[in-house]
């Protein structure tokens, strides 16, 4: 096979969660640009659909659905409408999840809970609904994205750090599970630039952690995507298991403390 078409994904069907915005919205647009249909989900119904439409601009089927993956029964609405809608599902993108910093003294278990349900479990159940309707298609990929705060020492962190550490272990015993029909991946990213980020990240502490970055400058959704393209095709046909560091080169947080 020609070397640029292991990156193609021509005939697979991809469910991406957060897919309205930010690193959701880049994973969409590059499988759409190789060549993959995309059901996108999110809490708010229109930003998945300027997602979608934007899909369909580059020729390919896209579904918008309105979903909290907090929700199990949502979820499972989810990956019902996508099977229906697209025919089969071939790829998994867990990408909504999140949490800001917190005090280990202040922070209710039930809201510690919360942060791991919408972390962790959440794709676990997405993972469950999936894997099925990949085996029927005759195989699958799934990718995760955990942070590179699961592996950096570092205060204020110890519920995001906590879920994001259990989702990138959670993705290595899950392939062997699953191999070999279906892989799972996950991508760690260092700080990306979202337009999120961009609007409250103050200039001093943005060329702060520039300079703390090996490489100088922080990351943007595209890199992510990029490196979610890898996993999903079939260039990466002999990777499961694997946390793929997306972070500039820093090995311990560049977030100032």
């Amino acid at each position: 096979m020609d070397i640029i078409q292991r990156f193609t994904l021509t005939g697979s069907v991809a469910v991406i969660t957060g897919g309205g915005r930010g690193i959701g919205r880049a994973i969409a647009l590059a499988y759409a640009q190789a060549g993959a249909d995309v059901v996108l989900a999110a809490r708010t119904l229109s930003d998945v659909e300027a997602v979608a439409d934007a899909v369909r601009d580059l020729g390919r089927r896209a579904l918008a659905v309105q979903c909290d993956v907090n929700d199990a029964e949502q979820r499972a609405a989810l990956i019902t409408r996508a099977r229906e809608h697209m025919g089969r599902i071939t790829h998994l993108v867990n990408n909504a999840g999140g949490a800001g910093p917190n005090d280990p003294l202040t922070l209710t278990v039930e809201r510690f809970e919360e942060i791991m349900r919408f972390n962790v479990s959440s794709a676990y159940h997405l993972t469950q609904l999936c894997v099925p309707h990949m085996r029927d298609a005759g195989g699958g990929n799934i990718i995760n994205i955990t942070s590179g705060a699961a592996r950096y020492a570092q205060t204020q962190f110890s519920a995001y750090g906590t879920a994001k550490a259990a989702l990138s272990h959670m993705t290595r015993l899950l392939a062997q599970d699953f191999a070999p029909q279906v892989r799972v991946n996950a991508i760690a990213p260092g700080p990306i630039l979202t337009d999120a980020l961009n609007r409250v990240l103050p200039v001093p502490m943005r060329e702060s952690m520039i300079k703390a970055t090996p490489l100088h400058s922080l990351g943007e959704p595209d890199d992510i995507a990029a490196a979610a393209l890898y996993l999903a095709s079939p260039a990466s046909r002999w990777v499961t298991g694997k946390i793929l560091e997306v972070d500039g080169g820093a090995e311990s947080s560049v977030w100032p403390g």
